[in-house]
C-alpha cells in the first residue's frame, strides 16, 4: 500500500461564495484545481543520465525529438546525441524516454509506452548507435517489451516479453536469443515481478547483469497457485472503451489475499556463451521472498540475495556463486515485529562491502558490512532515523537523509570516515539529494511549508555550488494566499504526544468557534506531518472557512521503532485511540467548534476514517466523514503487506476480526461518504461493497460514489478535482 500518482490500468484561492452549482445538485469549487494533482505539482529535476564520469549529462529536448548532451557544471549544450529526423535505418516521430548504455556508446529508446500495473511499463524499445546513427528496434520478434536491462559493456539487452520469457538481443550482431522459454501468462513469470512484487517491495526488474557480462541473473515467478481476481471495464467516458459499450469487459490478475498462496520464487542463472541455464538453491526452506538481487561490486562470482520468511521478520542476505551454485549466508537480521522495508530495498552493494539500514538499537542506522559478514562499521547513531542512504565515494564518505533535527524534518548530511558529521542542507525542512555515477555532483532539492522546491546542482569537492537547476519562483506568487500550515503537537487525554499541523483560514478569527477538518494517513511508516511544501486541498479547504488538522498517531514513521511497531497484529487500534485524541483535544480549542467535526482520509487513511467514526469509546466526536478508496477488512488485502504488520488469518484471527471496519459498520451514526474506483487493482473495490451490505444488514446507510474504470490514485480527466470537489461539498452539507 504505497502513496504514489500513477496511470490507469489497461488503462490563488477562492472564497467560499466561488462554490457554483452544477446539475446534480454538485458543487464544482473554482479555484480549487491549483490545489489539486498534477496543478499542485511544482516542477523539479529528477537525476540525469550522466556519462561514467558525471562530467556530462543527457537530456531530452521538450518536444521529445532530440536527445542533447549537456556540461554537467553549466549547463551548457554541447551537442545533440540523437535526432529523430537523422537516424539510420529506422525513424520513429518522437521519444518517450531514454536510457544510457554503461559505456555510453549506445541510447535505449522508449517509445509509445502503456502501463502494466502501477509502477510498470511496456513500451516498444529501439537501440541507437550514437557513432553511426543507426536506430534499430530492441526486437523484431515482439511489439512490446518490459525491463529491458543493458550488460555492464552496452553490448547486449536483456528483456521480458508478452509471453513472460527473457530474451537476449545481441546488439553486434543483431540477433535474439531465448534466455527461458516456460513463461506462461497466469503460470509462469521471467525476470520481472508480479502484482504484489511490484507493489510492495518496490520493483519493476528481477533480473541482474554478472560484471563480467558472462551471466545474467534472473528470479522466476511461478504463480499458477496463487488465486485470481477479476473486476469489470466499462466504456465510460475517461479514455473511453468503446469495445465495452453494450456489455462490460473484465480485467484479471494475480492478487495473493492475506493467507493465501504467493508466487513461488527461485534463482536462475544463463550463461551467455553456452547458452545453458542454472538453477541457484538457496539452503534455508523459510526463506518465502525474494525482494532484492544484485551483484556485490565488481565480482562476478558474488550475486547477492536477500530473502525474507513470510512473516518478514527475518532477513538473510546470501553471497551466491552463480556458477558453482554455492552460497554462503553473509548477514542475518531478525525482529520481534516486521522488519522496515527499509532495510532490504536500501542496500548499497560495492567493492568493499555493502552497508544496509537496520532498526535494531531501536532507530534506523546505517551499518557496514563486509562480504564475509563482519560488521566494519557502524555509520550512524542516535536517537533518530536514518530515511535514506545514498552511497559511498571514494573517499569514503557516507551520505544519508535522516530525521535528526526532528521528525518532521529530513537533512541529508555526509559522515566522512572519522565519523564527522556535516549537513549539507538546512536543519529544518525537506531535503534530498541525487548523485552523478561517481559521487563527483549532487543535486540537492529543498522545500518547506512556505518555500517551493529549490534544486540545487553542487560540486562534492568542497559542496561548491555550480547553478540552481530549478527554483520555482514563480510559484511564491501563484500561491500567495494560500493559508499558512502552523506546526504543533496535540497530548490526547491518554497521555500520548502527536506531531500535527494546522491550517487556519488567513481571516482567522480567534474568537470564532470553526468546523474541523481531521485529515490523516495513518498507516505504518508513513508521515504526513512533515515541513515540505505541498499546497493541497486542505490549503483550499481552509479559504472555505474550515480549519484543518492533520495528525501522525503511533505506527507511523520518524519516530523510532517502538512507535512505529506498537501497531504490530493490532492495526486500527492505537491509531483510532490517537485520532479520537487528536479530535477530544480538537473539541477543547477555543478555536473550534466541537460539534462541527470531520474526518477524511485516501486508502490507509480512508481505512482509518472508518475504524475512527465507528470503533472505539469517542467515534461520537466526529459528525461526518469521507472515506476515499478504503481497506474494510485486512483479509481482502495483499499477503505482503497484510500480514507484514498482522500475520496471516490463521495466525491472528482475533486481530483480523478487531481491526476490521466490517466489525463496526452497524455502529455508525453520522453521515459518512465513501468513494471508489471500480478498477482500483491494489484496494479492491470489493472492499467498500461488502461494507455497504453489512450496512444494509445492520438497518443503516451511508453515501457512495463510484468512479468508473479508475484505479486506486483516481487520476485523469480531472477526476481528483472531482473527488476533493465532491468531498468538499459533502463537508458543506453536513458540518
Amino acid at each position: 500500500m504505497r502513496k504514489t500518482i500513477s496511470a490507469l490500468i489497461l488503462l490563488a484561492s477562492a472564497p467560499a461564495a466561488m462554490a457554483v452549482p452544477s446539475p446534480g445538485n454538485a458543487r464544482v469549487f473554482s479555484g480549487l484545481e491549483q490545489y489539486v494533482y498534477p496543478s499542485n505539482r511544482p516542477p523539479t529535476v529528477a537525476a540525469p543520465a550522466f556519462t561514467a564520469d558525471g562530467l556530462h549529462y543527457l537530456a531530452l529536448s521538450d518536444d521529445g525529438k532530440r536527445i542533447i548532451k549537456y556540461v554537467t557544471r553549466t549547463g551548457a549544450e554541447a551537442e545533440t546525441v540523437m535526432d529523430v529526423a537523422n537516424t539510420r535505418e529506422n525513424k520513429i516521430e518522437s521519444v518517450d524516454g531514454f536510457t544510457l548504455s554503461p559505456d555510453g556508446s549506445k541510447i535505449l529508446v522508449t517509445t509509445a509506452e502503456e502501463p502494466v500495473y502501477r509502477h510498470s511499463t511496456r513500451a516498444s524499445y529501439y537501440v541507437y548507435e550514437l557513432r553511426t546513427r543507426i536506430l534499430r528496434p530492441l526486437s523484431e520478434n515482439h511489439r512490446k517489451q518490459r525491463s529491458p536491462l543493458f550488460s555492464p559493456d552496452g553490448r547486449m539487452v536483456a528483456f521480458v516479453a508478452g509471453d513472460n520469457n527473457i530474451y537476449l538481443k545481441k546488439i553486434d550482431y543483431d540477433t535474439e536469443v531465448a534466455v527461458t522459454t516456460d513463461g506462461a501468462i497466469d503460470r509462469v513469470i521471467n525476470g520481472v515481478p508480479d502484482w504484489v512484487y511490484e507493489e510492495e517491495f518496490s520493483t519493476t526488474c528481477s533480473m541482474a547483469w554478472a560484471p563480467d557480462n558472462m551471466t545474467l541473473s534472473y528470479i522466476k515467478y511461478s504463480e499458477a497457485e496463487v488465486p485470481a481476481y477479476s473486476f469489470p471495464l466499462y466504456e465510460g467516458t475517461c479514455d473511453p472503451m468503446k469495445q465495452y459499450a453494450l456489455y462490460p469487459g473484465q480485467f484479471t490478475y494475480k492478487y495473493p489475499v492475506a493467507g493465501e498462496p504467493n508466487s513461488e520464487v527461485s534463482l536462475h542463472s544463463y550463461d551467455v556463451d553456452n547458452r545453458k541455464t542454472k538453477n541457484l538453491r538457496l539452503p534455508d526452506t523459510r526463506i518465502e521472498y525474494i525482494p532484492r538481487i544484485a551483484y556485490g561490486g565488481s565480482s562476478a562470482d558474488r550475486l547477492m540475495v536477500v530473502t525474507l520468511d513470510r512473516s518478514q521478520t527475518r532477513m538473510e542476505i546470501y553471497a551466491l556463486n552463480p556458477r558453482s551454485g554455492v552460497s554462503k549466508a553473509v548477514m542475518t537480521e531478525e525482529d520481534k515485529a516486521w522488519i522496515t522495508p527499509l532495510t532490504y530495498e536500501d542496500i548499497w552493494f560495492d567493492d568493499k562491502g555493502f552497508v544496509v539500514l537496520s532498526a535494531r538499537s531501536g532507530y534506523t542506522h546505517a551499518y557496514q558490512y563486509d562480504y564475509a559478514g563482519g560488521m566494519t562499521r557502524q555509520i550512524t547513531s542516535g536517537n533518530y532515523d536514518v530515511t535514506a542512504y545514498y552511497g559511498t565515494d571514494a573517499k569514503g564518505n557516507h551520505y544519508v537523509q535522516s530525521a535528526s533535527t526532528g521528525a518532521i524534518n529530513r537533512v541529508v548530511s555526509r559522515i566522512d570516515p572519522k565519523g564527522s558529521v556535516k549537513n549539507l542542507s538546512p536543519d529544518k525542512g525537506n531535503a534530498s539529494v541525487w548523485f552523478s555515477p561517481s559521487l563527483n555532483y549532487y543535486g540537492l532539492t529543498y522545500s518547506n511549508s512556505s518555500t517551493p522546491p529549490v534544486v540545487t546542482l553542487y560540486a562534492s569537492d568542497g559542496d561548491k555550488k555550480a547553478r540552481v537547476l530549478e527554483d520555482n519562483a514563480s510559484l511564491k506568487s501563484v500561491y500567495a494566499s494560500m493559508p499558512a500550515t502552523e506546526f504543533t503537537t496535540v497530548a490526547t487525554n491518554s497521555g500520548v504526544e502527536l506531531n500535527a499541523y494546522l491550517i487556519k483560514p488567513r481571516d482567522f478569527d480567534p474568537s470564532r468557534r470553526y468546523p474541523m477538518i481531521i485529515h490523516q494517513y495513518s498507516g505504518p511508516g508513513s508521515q504526513e506531518v512533515l515541513d515540505r511544501w505541498r499546497p493541497d486541498w486542505t490549503h483550499y479547504a481552509a479559504t472555505q472557512g474550515y480549519v484543518v488538522m492533520c495528525v501522525d498517531p503511533r505506527g507511523t514513521g520518524g519516530r523510532g521503532r517502538a512507535w512505529e511497531t506498537a501497531v504490530y497484529k493490532n492495526l486500527g487500534h492505537y491509531e483510532t485511540i490517537d485520532i479520537q485524541g487528536a479530535a477530544a483535544a480538537a473539541a477543547a480549542m477555543p478555536f473550534v467548534d466541537g460539534d462541527r467535526i470531520g474526518i477524511t482520509g485516501w486508502s490507509y487513511g480512508g481505512y482509518e476514517t472508518l475504524m475512527a467514526v465507528t470503533s472505539g469509546p469517542s467515534a461520537s466526536l466526529f459528525s461526518c466523514a469521507v472515506a476515499i478508496a478504503p481497506v474494510t477488512d485486512w483479509r481482502f488485502y495483499d499477503t505482503v503487506y497484510a500480514e507484514r504488520y498482522m500475520l496471516t488469518p490463521r495466525e491472528n484471527p482475533d486481530g483480523y476480526r478487531s481491526s476490521a471496519p466490517l466489525s463496526y459498520a452497524g455502529k455508525l451514526n453520522i453521515p459518512l461518504l465513501i468513494m471508489h474506483g471500480t478498477a482500483d487493482d491494489n484496494v479492491h473495490l470489493m472492499n467498500t461493497m461488502q461494507y455497504v451490505s453489512v450496512m444494509q444488514s445492520e438497518g443503516r446507510f451511508c453515501d457512495m460514489f463510484l468512479y468508473p474504470n479508475m484505479n486506486h490514485s483516481i487520476f485523469g480527466c480531472d477526476a481528483r478535482l472531482n473527488v476533493y470537489s465532491k468531498m468538499l461539498d459533502y463537508f458543506n452539507k453536513n458540518l
